[in-house]
């Protein structure tokens, strides 16, 4: 399966950003705009480079472009899409079957509701993309998904209906299960569930959810 990691500029924890960099060996990194910067401070050298690079410092900006076999893609910074939306098609265009992207959260809520939306763009197009951060994996499904406990990236699964409703939804393995249930807007009915089986299974009709895989900064800080 053919990854690509996108860097974006919200909040990356470096530490945690380097070790899921170092879990995959054959990987296609694209620096987003200021995203540079992460990638800067630690030398790290990505395949392809894009933005308007209005957000980026001058000294990071001759940093990369002394690096040899870098490919440049500069935008108008008047334009319609985000630079991240631009990277996640490119990375599309280039092959990606599978997308994480890094520094996608942090404090500007503005971009973090776009950049959620964003992974409706996998839905369309058969592509898997996920937001992570050190405490967030975020994704989207239309067709339900498996959670296995030895894989689970936090203690908490939420779940968000992107749609109006989700009709005829399903939680199995989960210290609260649902069956056939109409999962609505505006409630908070499935924030905060736990995996309590070696296999978690979510299943429905009729809608699109937002899945949050969530751990608490000292959950985080016991792993390390």
């Amino acid at each position: 399966m053919k990854h690509f990691f996108i860097i974006a500029g919200g909040k990356i924890e470096d530490a945690f950003a380097i070790e899921v960099l170092k879990g995959f060996a054959e990987k296609t990194v694209i620096a987003a705009d200021s995203g540079m910067e992460f990638l800067r401070r630690n030398e790290i050298v990505p395949q392809v480079i894009i933005g308007d690079f209005d957000s980026v410092s001058k000294e990071t900006l001759e940093w990369f472009q002394k690096k040899e076999g870098i490919v440049w893609h500069r935008l108008n910074p008047q334009k319609d899409d985000t630079d991240t939306e631009f990277a996640l098609r490119l990375a599309i265009s280039m092959g990606a079957e599978c997308i994480t992207v890094l520094g996608g959260t942090g404090s500007r809520l503005d971009h973090v509701l776009g950049n959620i939306e964003l992974l409706g763009i996998g839905l369309e197009l058969g592509v898997e993309i996920e937001l992570l951060d050190a405490n967030n994996r975020i994704r989207m499904t239309d067709n339900g998904m498996v959670l296995k406990k030895e894989e689970q990236f936090g203690k908490y699964v939420s779940l968000i209906p992107y749609t109006a409703q989700v009709e005829h939804l399903y939680l199995a393995g989960f210290k609260y299960p649902l069956a056939d249930y109409c999962l609505k807007g505006f409630c908070s009915i499935g924030v905060s569930n736990e995996i309590t089986e070696e296999q978690a299974e979510i299943t429905f009709e009729n809608g699109i959810l937002i899945v949050i895989e969530s751990r608490d900064d000292a959950a985080m800080a016991d792993e390390s």
